[in-house]
């Protein structure tokens, strides 16, 4: 079987060659990069071939064109992924990243007729649920404020000033894109949706969590950590063997 060709652009791979197993591709949160997920990489089995989104606006995309919708956002990552979905393939989103990653998993649904083997849904309430947020219109000190808050920034970032005037305006436009994100009703998913999320996570409470099942008829299930927002800093080896577990019982 030929190799799959994917836009380099988009899609990271920290695995050398083109790996094995089912393509477990990692959406990650507002402000995050591909990079983010190496960890999970290094944690992962020799059966698990772990791929991660490199959105614009960060790294070595700093001067690309910002996108500020969910919609851009999944319309320009269902095209980078498209050459992966003749074969199956999972997705893995975190906070901002499993609202992308569901959306993409819709239009693969709808355009294609089959959704990802398995959607895990990390640190974030159900799309259908809403909480109405606002960091995006704040100025900067409240969204340097609220990226402190949930720990996911490196504090040496949040007290550079030369480095914020690189990262604010991508953290800011993907605030603005999930903030301003509604569900629209449609057909549900058929495949598995995990949720995975920190017990002490202020963006999400456990109705929130529970609140994917309507979107799917396939198999549900919520798995907790102990741990924040950003729980999965402390706890990648044990997301490994629950992604892995799951993936083995498809």
């Amino acid at each position: 079987m030929s190799e799959t060709v994917l836009d380099e652009t988009w899609v990271r791979s920290f695995q050398p060659g083109p790996g094995k197993g089912v393509p477990l591709v990692c959406f990650p949160h507002a402000g995050g990069s591909a990079s983010y997920f190496r960890p999970l990489s290094a944690a992962s089995r020799s059966d698990l071939r772990v791929l991660a989104l490199q959105y614009p606006g960060r790294q070595d995309r700093l001067r690309d064109r910002l996108l500020s919708t969910v919609d851009e956002y999944a319309d320009e990552a269902f095209t980078a992924l498209e050459p992966l979905m003749d074969r199956p393939v999972a997705f893995f989103g975190h906070s901002m990243g499993a609202v992308i990653a569901f959306e993409v998993a819709t239009r693969m649904k709808e355009r294609r007729g089959a959704a990802p083997v398995a959607l895990f849904a990390s640190g974030r309430r159900a799309p259908s649920t809403h909480r109405d947020e606002k960091v995006h219109k704040g100025g900067d000190a409240a969204l340097i404020a609220e990226l402190d808050r949930l720990s996911g920034t490196d504090r040496r970032v949040l007290r550079d000033e030369d480095v914020l005037r690189m990262v604010l305006p991508s953290m800011r436009s993907d605030y603005r894109a999930v903030e301003t994100y509604r569900h629209r009703p449609g057909p549900k998913l058929d495949c598995p949706v995990v949720v995975l999320a920190g017990e002490d996570d202020p963006r999400v409470d456990m109705d929130e969590a529970k609140a994917w099942g309507d979107h799917t008829t396939g198999a549900f299930e919520v798995c907790t950590f102990p741990g924040g927002h950003f729980y999965l800093a402390d706890q990648w080896e044990a997301l490994v063997e629950v992604v892995s577990r799951r993936l083995d019982d498809i």
